[in-house]
């Protein structure tokens, strides 16, 4: 009876243990369990995830396979030839028939298979560069969309700051109308604002899941992540001079370098190759058999093929006309970026050394003066007092969410991210 009664009590406390775990999760906060990301985290499960690297690798195996094509040499030829096979009078068939078996070999000359392989070599590069850029631009992106959904959290603290500074006045406006020492339309007023403040606050929340997921998106996620706000406050020691990597000349480079080798092998086609034939006759009037040697060389290549090598010249001159005017855009918008992100900074600096402290002292003087009952204040001063608080913070926000996506820009011309796509490409 004992071990009975002691199974029991085991059994209700294993039970009593199970709902207040399940209780405990049910009650846990989301932001708890969520999974914290930087911007390292968001881009290399968005690099991850990248459905161009697929497309990028098949073209790369296509342009091997281009490659050993290249250095396939002229097929050897074999050819039969019948003479005298059906005629009248002593041409009758199989007394005058003299047949022949050839055997052809073409000689290359001027090194043709070897401007053939580094042509099509030369096309693997640019495949390769192009993929580099597509996953880069894909980088981009997701760094944009990471910088707009920091901006729509930072807008929730905001609104839940507006949030509680609403209330308080709110409530000591109620005090004042029921003390007769402020109007009953102020009080309906303060009411509004509250209602109004709430809203936003919502909105807010709202605006910050949307970024979220539309940011998760970019790797199949789902937005159940919280992210690092400490990233989007920083916006010093961030604008020094860029890295020496330049993924867009890379790619132009390797254009250029591909025209030099289409240029090479067209110049190479203009050499004409000779070709030697062998071949064994049997002469079957006198039942005899022979060889015979011959040798052939084509006229007139080089005037033939002259077009294909000035259109060769002509696309190597526009890639490297087009390097050119690329290198020289880049470092100017790069400089632009980066004295735009300075004086952005400058800007964010000064609204937290001059505005926002003041503006705050401003609230807190008008409510202190609402609370002691005095009536140097109106609730309409509290009210202007407090939007200065919050078109401040949200000033500072555009300017922060300006600040980064400059850098994001940054980042794609620089090629600050081109580590990521080593680990994309080897997945």
């Amino acid at each position: 009876m004992s071990t009975c009664l002691s199974s029991r009590a085991a059994v209700r406390a294993l039970c009593q243990l199970s709902i207040g775990g399940a209780f405990l999760l049910l009650t846990t906060s989301p932001n708890v369990l969520a999974q914290t990301l930087n911007l390292a985290d968001v881009l290399n499960r968005a690099a991850q995830s990248d459905p161009s690297v697929s497309a990028t690798a098949a073209r790369m195996k296509a342009a091997e396979a281009g490659v050993r094509q290249a250095g396939v040499r002229p097929l050897d030829a074999l050819a039969f030839d019948a003479e005298n096979f059906a005629g009248t009078g002593t041409y009758r068939p199989a007394n005058m028939v003299e047949t022949t078996l050839w055997y052809e070999r073409t000689l290359e000359r001027s090194s043709k298979r070897d401007t053939r392989i580094d042509a099509a070599r030369s096309e693997l590069g640019v495949i390769h560069q192009r993929g580099r850029l597509r996953t880069l631009d894909l980088l981009e992106r997701v760094e944009v969309a990471w910088v707009d959904a920091l901006a729509a959290e930072a807008a929730i603290g905001v609104a839940e700051e507006h949030l509680r500074s609403t209330q308080a006045v709110e409530g000591e406006v109620k005090r004042r109308v029921s003390a007769a020492l402020d109007p009953l339309f102020a009080a309906q007023r303060a009411r509004t604002d509250l209602a109004q403040a709430r809203i936003a606050r919502d909105q807010a929340v709202q605006a910050a899941r949307i970024a979220r997921d539309r940011l998760a998106l970019y790797w199949g996620g789902a937005g159940d992540f919280t992210l690092d706000k400490a990233e989007f406050e920083t916006a010093v020691n961030l604008v020094g001079p860029p890295a020496h990597e330049a993924p867009d000349l890379d790619l132009l480079n390797a254009e250029r370098d591909a025209a030099s080798a289409r240029v090479r092998m067209e110049d190479g086609k203009g050499t004409p190759d000779l070709t030697l034939k062998g071949a064994v006759r049997h002469l079957a009037q006198y039942g005899d058999v022979a060889l015979v040697v011959g040798a052939s060389i084509p006229i007139g290549t080089r005037r033939a093929n002259r077009a294909n090598v000035e259109r060769a010249m002509a696309e190597q001159t526009a890639a490297e006309a087009e390097l050119a005017v690329s290198r020289i855009e880049r470092d100017r918008e790069i400089a632009g970026l980066v004295a735009n992100r300075e004086a952005t900074a400058s800007d964010i600096g000064r609204i937290d050394r001059e505005v926002l402290p003041g503006a705050r002292r401003s609230v807190s003087l008008i409510q202190d003066g609402l609370r002691r009952g005095g009536l140097a204040f109106t609730y309409l001063e509290a009210a202007n007092a407090r939007e200065v608080v919050t078109q401040a913070h949200q000033r500072r926000i555009e300017l922060l969410r300006r600040y980064h996506l400059a850098g994001a820009r940054l980042d794609r011309l620089t090629g600050r991210h081109a580590s990521l796509l080593s680990s994309a490409e080897n997945r």
